[in-house]
């Protein structure tokens, strides 16, 4: 029996490569049908909505497609799972992969634990941290776990939460496995005692569920959605929030040490075990198949990192049978068939693949996870590096035409992330680093709206004129969203230190260093604690990074090397890196500068890259898209502020320099805002479409406090006297409006309206600044120069929208008029980015800044250039 068995395995594994090919053929009868059913969002609205005739007629297409029995069911035969114990069909797998026994993770670069690394509180991602970890506080233990002691039939002090996890809802809990996941990462990267307590609290709560339920069973939603579920019957993707909890799980005990949470998961896994192998045991493994054509989240994953923890066969079985053939078998054969998939569902099938790959050496799996990020990177990906349009990847090299706001949904972002990281720990390969600095720069801080815990974005929109405020979703709220993203969300912050090193094993060991981000490293084999400090980059500079040995172990510490990326964005001209004041000889770009030494307390390696400006076409190989391109600084993707202008000629120019420039520091002294008060209301001078006119006080961070930005610009002086606005009264200035530069507020006469116009050496533009007509501290009036006496003039208890005139004062005293000429002189509302550029456009010049760094301000993230 033994010896057939085996002979029927390796036949089965010898003719696996040939026999993928008919996963292949069916590859798109890989999902629901309609394939709607696999967006998130639509199914959201689908079954809150209570229009019962559109439910039905979606509900009466649901099927999931029959597919072809492969090899890969071959792999895994009924018997297996009722003789496991005569004969343990994974360990031969493993032993024929793997003969001599050896480590299959040789080779691969180590992870650095979240414990050993500290994020800079100062740095951009040591305050996006922060943010996520001020969310996780706020939220309350007895809410997040409500549904799961309603399901256990306990009592339920509080009040559930609403949106995604509100007890209505089919995917309810998936929010809290997240949680899990990311108190015990937040917890290992700040320590944070108020955090400890408050992820324990929800474990010990989640196990009292789990007990009074007995079996091992533990979710927010009854097990009834398995029944449906594998009777093939609509229902919202169980296994996706299983996938969760025992994530949080796993990681509250890696993390956090937390043994109660690893009996919970071993538990939890045991009762899935069974109800899988009730289902091959009943029907047959091709059925099997057929229910993971609902989503199922990253099951594979978590259960090939629990077999690495617990080495029980059952665990990695059970991983195989969560691996997708009719999804990954398309990969094998290194076909591109992603267009029309869900992209989220399947991301995470190739992140488990990957692990199959770490874990039985298995090198076919190592072909799927690198033409899989070669795909996706080469033909469906945007300039933020992230991935999927409405949920759903496009055809390939076509993306021009998928501009719009339900871009790169943010799950994706955070899954490739994973998969790049993986290839990274494989091959060393800088590529994968450079994506990985790449998506997170732009796809991950740009989905948190600045310093606000708990509001993020489901979708980025990347089309021209669009928002971040403004989409299908828009932003989130605190305790009323909890989508998926949220889920995603929270854990990206909660693990911003896990990808800046990586640890080399061997007899002389290293440090690789991709990222530059101002960190510090307690190596505990190197024996050393380093401390990186990296210049906030801004646009005008390089990139200037100091890596310090703050301690060692004097005597003990070993030879050992630091490896430090030089990105393929930088330039050897300029460069430079000095190892305690000597000068090294620096790599092209795209390599690692390797510094191997017996380092000591006070050893310094700085570092200064010059930073490139290029520009990057879409991925779109259609003739009449070839002038689709983004913008980028570094690793910096810059969004033009605009609500719908896209166009660039660089005419003659010979560099990108001669029609972008950075904008100088000293620019944001010279930013104003313009207020009066009206009728017990704020109001400012506003640049409304080019014509000027009073606004309510806006928020910053909004399109309103764009336009009610100016900045002055002095006529015939010097700069270097001008430190703040105040310094700009008495001396004739202009008004340039904040985005729209090139242009200046002009007026068009007596009584006229004040406009917005090109810039012009004309006096219709000049105004002199004096102190208000009013005569109170702080107020300023505007005076033109080419009609003395004439003011730039509100009116009188005006409403919201009315125009701003050229208006002349009269010979007598009019407290009036001269309280509607006098303003309130404030430093700007908006501000210029350190990293911002000015570009010349065709009609207008567009204000260039990062895509993280906006809120709720209209912008592009491409560009219609032509040359």
């Amino acid at each position: 029996m033994k010896s057939f068995m085996f002979f029927n395995l390796v036949f089965a594994l010898v003719v696996t490569g040939s026999l993928l090919n008919g996963c292949a053929v069916l590859g798109k009868e890989c999902t629901n049908i309609p394939t709607e059913l696999s967006s998130h969002t639509f199914r959201y609205e689908l079954l809150t909505s209570n229009n019962e005739t559109w439910k039905e007629e979606m509900f009466s297409q649901y099927h999931l497609i029959h597919t072809e029995e492969s090899v890969w069911s071959n792999l895994l035969p009924r018997k297996v799972l009722k003789e496991e114990e005569e004969f343990n069909w994974v360990m031969m797998y493993r032993n024929m992969k793997n003969p001599d026994g050896s480590n299959v993770q040789g080779g691969f670069l180590n992870e650095i634990s979240l414990h050993d690394v500290r994020l800079d509180s100062e740095s951009e991602h040591g305050k996006a941290q922060q943010t996520n970890l001020e969310y996780l506080l706020l939220l309350d233990v007895d809410s997040l776990v409500w549904s799961f002691r309603k399901t256990a039939g306990l009592p339920t002090p509080g009040k559930a939460y609403g949106g995604w996890e509100d007890p209505s809802v089919e995917l309810r809990g998936h929010f809290v496995g997240h949680y899990m996941s990311a108190s015990a990462q937040m917890w290992a990267s700040t320590h944070n005692d108020s955090l400890k307590e408050k992820m324990s609290a929800v474990v010990s709560a989640l196990s009292v569920c789990q007990d009074e339920m007995g079996t091992g069973y533990l979710s927010a939603f009854p097990s009834e959605l398995f029944d449906r579920f594998e009777a093939i019957k609509p229902v919202w993707a169980p296994y996706y929030t299983i996938h969760k909890i025992l994530a949080g799980l796993l990681d509250q005990y890696l993390l956090a040490g937390n043994a109660q949470a690893f009996k919970m998961v071993t538990w939890m896994v045991d009762y899935f075990y069974n109800r899988v192998q009730n289902v091959i045991a009943k029907y047959t493994i091709e059925r099997h198949w057929q229910s993971l054509n609902e989503e199922t989240g990253g099951m594979n994953d978590v259960l090939y990192k629990l077999y690495t923890v617990t080495g029980d066969s059952k665990h990695l079985l059970l991983a195989h049978l969560f691996d997708k053939p009719c999804f990954l078998g398309l990969l094998a054969v290194q076909t591109d068939g992603l267009s029309g998939f869900h992209a989220n569902t399947h991301i995470p099938i190739v992140i488990g693949s990957q692990m199959r790959y770490e874990v039985t050496g298995d090198p076919l799996f190592k072909e799927i996870g690198t033409f899989f990020m070669d795909i996706v990177n080469s033909s469906h990906s945007y300039a933020t590096g992230g991935t999927s349009v409405s949920e759903f990847w496009s055809d390939p090299k076509r993306l021009a035409s998928t501009l719009q706001t339900e871009n790169e949904e943010s799950c994706t972002t955070y899954n490739m992330l994973k998969v790049s990281r993986h290839l990274f720990r494989w091959t060393k390969e800088m590529a994968y680093a450079d994506y990985y600095e790449r998506a997170l720069t732009n796809g991950v801080l740009s989905i948190q709206r600045g310093r606000e815990p708990g509001v993020m974005i489901y979708m980025l929109p990347l089309g021209r004129g669009y928002s971040k405020a403004r989409g299908y979703h828009g932003w989130g709220t605190k305790f009323d969203s909890f989508w998926c993203c949220y889920g995603t969300g929270i854990e990206s912050f909660s693990k911003l230190g896990d990808s800046i090193y990586f640890e080399e094993k061997g007899e002389v060991p290293g440090i690789y260093i991709i990222q530059y981000i101002s960190s510090s490293l307690n190596w505990k084999s190197g024996q050393i604690l380093l401390n990186q400090n990296v210049k906030p980059a801004v646009a005008w500079n390089h990139l200037e990074a100091t890596l310090t040995i703050s301690s060692s172990e004097e005597g003990t510490s070993p030879v050992s090397t630091l490896h430090l990326r030089i990105p393929f964005w930088t330039y050897q001209d300029g460069a430079k890196a000095v190892l305690n004041g000597q000068n090294l000889s620096l790599p092209t770009p795209g390599n690692f500068l390797s510094v191997t030494r017996k380092w000591s307390a006070g050893d310094k390696i700085t570092l200064e890259l010059p930073i490139s400006l290029r520009t990057e076409a879409i991925k779109d190989d259609r003739p009449e898209y070839a002038s689709i391109h983004a913008i980028l600084y570094g690793p910096y993707l810059l969004a033009g502020l605009t609500s719908g202008d896209w166009d660039v000629k660089t005419e003659s120019a010979s560099s990108i320099s001669d029609w972008i420039t950075p904008i100088p520091a000293a620019y944001n002294s010279h930013l104003i805002s313009l207020s009066q008060e009206s009728e017990n209301s704020t109001f400012v001078l506003t640049n409304s479409n080019h014509s000027i006119t009073m606004e309510n006080l806006p928020e910053s961070g909004t399109d309103s406090s764009v336009h009610a930005t100016f900045r002055l610009i002095l006529k015939d002086c010097d700069f270097s006297e001008f430190s703040e606005p105040k310094d700009a009264i008495g001396k004739s200035v202009m008004l340039e409006p904040f985005d729209f530069p090139g242009m200046v507020v002009t007026h068009q006469g007596k009584d006229e309206s004040l406009v917005v116009a090109d810039f012009a050496d004309t006096s219709d533009s000049i105004f002199r600044l004096v102190t208000g007509l009013n005569g109170k501290v702080g107020t300023v009036s505007l005076e033109s120069e080419s009609q003395e006496g004439c003011f730039v003039h509100s009116g009188v208890n005006y409403k919201p929208g009315s125009s701003i005139k050229l208006s002349c004062k009269s010979g007598s005293s009019n407290a009036e008029f001269e309280q509607a000429a006098s303003f309130v002189l404030e430093n700007g509302i908006s501000k210029y980015h350190p990293l911002g550029f000015v570009a010349k456009g065709v009609k207008r010049n567009f204000i260039l800044t990062p895509l993280f760094g906006l809120r709720d301000e209209s912008y592009t993230v491409y560009f219609n250039i032509q040359s």
